[in-house]
């Protein structure tokens, strides 16, 4: 995940194109299990779920990654309940959610009891993981390892819960740390409890990262438990992306949840209309669900994908 696009400019208006929108790459909803990170729409979702989630159905997706950034009680401004009560109605499946709360030591009770408030609503939605998706630390072996002895605690509270905490990935954990030959992502992994611990592996920025996405599949089998589906914008339009190895070697480790994310590019929030005018919050979401779309389209015909 990056900064997000620009403030939604009319919750209505965007209410209305989203209820107007028609999946123009799928009609029939797959029979394969496709997700995708809310993010990826998240404005359109935040300005009306229920419009949002139906469009995302019929395009194919039916499961889900929520976004709960600052802890908010609601999803997508509605109580955990009644939001996984309108993904069950289109037949989406809730596998995860994102947020994340920094280790504060001199305020550790607190922060374990925000952590329980954010369980107990993902509990809610019927969700399987809780993933961090990003998180400050200083890149030093003393640094990393208090960060996965932070993971290890926050992970055996999740499990509480029923939850497997993970850790989503960008680039920069594929350096390697300050005072150690180590790779900042492997020493983590490799210092982090496999019982209460899991990883997203991000295919994208590992590969960005100057790392092998399949390779890291066959070196840590056990603990690569979700993958993020990312490409530069549509899923599979780069040929950049190793996707049939990853998605190979994923199932012949024995795991199965994915969703696709899809980051609203530069040039999008860029792009003018003839008139010159900067495209509009509901244009830019629009062209969006049309690349979600496309991808959904490339992942049923992926032979590949289960």
């Amino acid at each position: 995940m990056k900064t997000i696009v620009k403030k939604t400019t009319g919750a209505l208006a965007v209410a209305a194109a989203l209820v107007a929108g028609v999946c123009t790459s799928c009609s029939t909803k797959s029979e394969k299990t496709i997700g995708i990170q809310l993010y990826s729409v998240m404005d359109a979702v935040k300005a009306n779920p229920e419009a949002s989630l139906q469009r995302l159905a019929e395009m194919g997706y039916n499961a889900a990654e929520l976004v709960q950034w600052g802890g908010d009680p609601n999803v997508f401004g509605l109580p955990a309940a009644d939001f996984k009560a309108l993904c069950d109605r289109y037949g989406i499946d809730i596998i995860s959610t994102h947020s994340s709360i920094q280790e504060d030591p001199a305020q550790e009770e607190a922060v374990m009891q925000r952590w329980r408030e954010l369980f107990a609503i993902q509990q809610a939605c019927g969700g399987r993981y809780f993933v961090i998706p990003s998180y400050q630390a200083d890149y030093t072996v003393a640094g990393v390892q208090r960060m996965a002895d932070y993971f290890n605690r926050v992970g055996r509270v999740a499990a509480e819960y029923g939850l497997k905490l993970g850790y989503h990935n960008h680039s920069g954990e594929f350096t390697q740390l300050a005072d150690s030959n180590a790779v900042m992502w492997e020493y983590l992994v490799e210092h982090t409890d496999p019982a209460y611990v899991c990883f997203e592996l991000d295919v994208y920025w590992c590969s960005k990262g100057g790392k092998s996405p399949v390779e890291y599949l066959r070196k840590y089998p056990d603990r690569i438990e979700m993958l993020h589906i990312k490409d530069d914008f549509v899923i599979g339009a780069s040929g950049t992306i190793d996707f049939k190895g990853i998605f190979e070697q994923f199932y012949a480790n024995g795991m199965k949840d994915y969703v696709v994310e899809i980051e609203t590019p530069g040039w999008l929030r860029e792009k003018k209309n003839a008139d010159g005018t900067p495209y509009s919050q509901e244009q830019i979401m629009d062209e969006m669900f049309q690349a979600a779309a496309e991808s959904a389209d490339w992942l049923s015909k992926a032979d590949f994908v289960k």
